[in-house]
């Protein structure tokens, strides 16, 4: 008998694995019917009112924007009023789609929709993984495997090879039928906009990165619970992260006025990455400066610094598990 084989009838055979496509196939479809039921497509008048709007927004921000051009490039200490980039206050960023109520417009809002997709995915990958795995170990089912083919890091290596594809297969597939719903839906309950090259481009990147962290997430509930031996250890360590870090680390660090904290937090990390980018702030870091324009608070994390982080975390887990598992009495 193929290992491979075995462990993909294995993977497909679990009940916990067929429960969360149930509930995956469940969230995307109340996240669509949703959509559905709250769009409609607007008529000739909604349209020009919607259309009449944006106008008096965009000259009103026209002055803002060229004076953001004037005064930003003299650099801190100018008294300039304006931080980030310019380009979020260009006029030509408003559309009148922006003040149509009600109307699903496919280019505007599709982008943080996919977030929801990624974030959906990564709760499968992760739940999946540690149970995969947890399952086994608890059960004795990993001995009587070893007892068939005693090669433990062939057979933890198919494990989570397995694993991995048969995410990626699903991640895959979601992601074309989520969009493709959206699309379908603003043909016929709203509108398509005005999708460009770019906008397709950055839809792309924005997914491929967002199966990519599908996969890391995954790999990381496989690890954790091969450390652990049990499902719960990777449920536990991720809720313990959550509360004692993301949540109380952000409290102390806020009392103690440490500069920059987002920089320690993983989620940062995790934004950065599939959006591309993070900006940041931190009044902190100017503490003792005036704050005219001599200290900017703002800081970007990139989208090669969220993979770095990322990449390092994976690597030394999954390494941690490989090491512990080869070395581990099953008994």
């Amino acid at each position: 008998m193929n290992l491979v084989r075995a462990e993909i009838g294995r993977l497909a055979a679990r009940r916990f694995v067929q429960l969360m496509l149930v509930l995956l196939v469940t969230a995307f479809g109340i996240t669509i019917a949703t959509t559905l039921a709250g769009s409609h497509e607007p008529g000739p008048a909604e349209l020009q009112r919607a259309e009449t709007w944006a106008q008096e927004q965009r000259a009103e921000v026209r002055v803002h924007y060229a004076n953001c051009r004037v005064e930003q490039p003299l650099g801190p200490g100018t008294g300039s009023r304006y931080q980030g980039d310019c380009e979020n206050l260009n006029p030509d960023r408003i559309d009148a789609s922006d003040y149509l109520a009600g109307v699903f417009v496919f280019d505007r809002q599709i982008l943080e929709l996919a977030y929801f997709l990624v974030a959906f995915l990564c709760l499968f990958g992760f739940l999946v993984g540690a149970s995969y795995i947890g399952a086994d170990l608890t059960s004795g089912g990993m001995t009587n495997l070893l007892l068939w083919r005693p090669q433990r890091m062939v057979v933890l290596g198919t494990k989570l090879g397995t694993l991995l594809a048969g995410v990626l297969a699903v991640s895959v597939v979601a992601s074309v039928v989520y969009i493709g719903a959206f699309r379908l839906i603003a043909e016929f309950r709203g509108m398509p906009g005005s999708p460009t090259a770019t906008f397709w481009t950055d839809l792309s990147m924005t997914v491929v990165r967002g199966v990519l962290l599908v996969l890391m997430v995954t790999a990381l509930g496989f690890a954790v619970a091969t450390l652990g031996r049990h499902t719960s250890a990777a449920l536990g360590v991720a809720a313990a992260y959550g509360v004692v870090w993301e949540a109380g680390g952000r409290i102390v660090m806020g009392i103690l006025d440490v500069a920059r904290p987002d920089q320690l937090m993983l989620i940062s990390y995790v934004v950065a990455w599939v959006g591309g980018d993070i900006e940041l702030y931190s009044f902190d870091a100017c503490s003792g400066r005036t704050m005219t324009g001599s200290c900017d608070p703002s800081y970007t994390i990139l989208w090669p610094a969220g993979l770095a982080v990322l990449l390092a975390l994976v690597v030394v887990t999954v390494g941690a598990a490989f090491t512990t598992f080869r070395r581990r009495d099953l008994a």
